[in-house]
C-alpha cells in the first residue's frame, strides 16, 4: 500500500511540473536561457563555435535557469524542451544576435 502511496505521488508530480505554465519574467528568462544554451550546442555541432565557448553559453543558460526561474529542475527542463521545440534554429540564432546583450543585462549571473 505504502508504495502504491508513493507511486501515485510520484505520477502526481510529474504530472504537475508537465504543467506548469511560465509567465512574464520567468517565461523570458526561460526564453533567454534556451536562447544561451541552443546557441552554443548549434554552433559547436556545426564547427563553428570551440567546447569551451559552448560549455559558457550553456553555464549562462544554468545561472540564468537557477537565479531567475522558481520551480524544480525538472519543471525548468520541461520549460526549456518547451521552448526549444517551439522555436527552430534560424529563429533562435537570430533571437540570439538581437537579444543576448539585453538577456544579460536583465537577467544578471554575477
Amino acid at each position: 500500500m505504502r508504495a502504491l502511496a508513493l507511486g501515485l505521488a510520484l505520477v502526481a508530480t510529474q504530472t504537475h511540473a508537465a504543467q506548469r505554465v511560465y509567465e512574464g519574467d520567468e517565461a523570458a528568462a526561460i526564453r533567454c536561457a534556451n536562447m544561451m544554451a541552443y546557441t552554443g550546442i548549434t554552433l559547436n555541432g556545426a564547427g563553428l563555435m570551440g567546447a569551451p565557448e559552448k560549455d559558457v553559453l550553456v553555464g549562462i543558460s544554468v545561472l540564468i535557469l537557477e537565479r531567475h526561474v522558481s520551480g524544480t529542475w525538472g519543471e525548468k527542463k520541461k520549460a526549456m524542451e518547451a521552448m526549444r521545440d517551439r522555436r527552430d534554429v534560424d529563429a533562435t540564432l537570430a533571437d540570439y544576435q538581437r537579444n543576448a546583450p539585453r538577456c544579460l543585462l536583465r537577467f544578471p549571473i554575477n
